[in-house]
């Protein structure tokens, strides 16, 4: 479990792996537009370590300029079932965190009376 975690819990991973697993094979720029404040150093880290460690896959083609993309291995698609729980999860407690609509009785402090206005 440490060795997984350590994979994991690195900074931008679990966004690069949920992004992968939801949109499918990805070209680096792309996959670099949709997480948001990732640097392409950082990325290029993240998506080798992945890639030694055999959640992604890389699929490298010789044109000019070189594409090359990344997508999620088999064992990655083992971890994608828990991102989705997780996503649910998410999903459940961002409406959970959603503040009720305020009414007027709710501006006032318990006990005041309202301040003519």
């Amino acid at each position: 479990m440490a060795g997984l975690l350590e994979v994991l819990t690195r900074p931008w991973t679990m966004h690069i792996l949920w992004g992968l697993s939801t949109n499918g094979p990805t070209r680096f720029g792309a996959l670099r537009r949709q997480i948001e404040g990732i640097s392409s150093r950082v990325l290029t880290e993240r998506l080798r370590l992945l890639e030694r460690k055999g959640f992604v896959y890389r699929d490298y083609e010789p044109t000019i300029p070189p594409s090359v993309t990344y997508g999620i291995t088999k064992r990655m698609k083992d971890i994608q079932k828990v991102l989705g729980e997780l996503d649910q999860l998410a999903r459940k407690w961002q409406q959970e965190d959603v503040p009720a609509p305020r009414t007027k009785s709710m501006d006032h402090r318990e006990g005041e009376a309202p301040s003519a206005g």
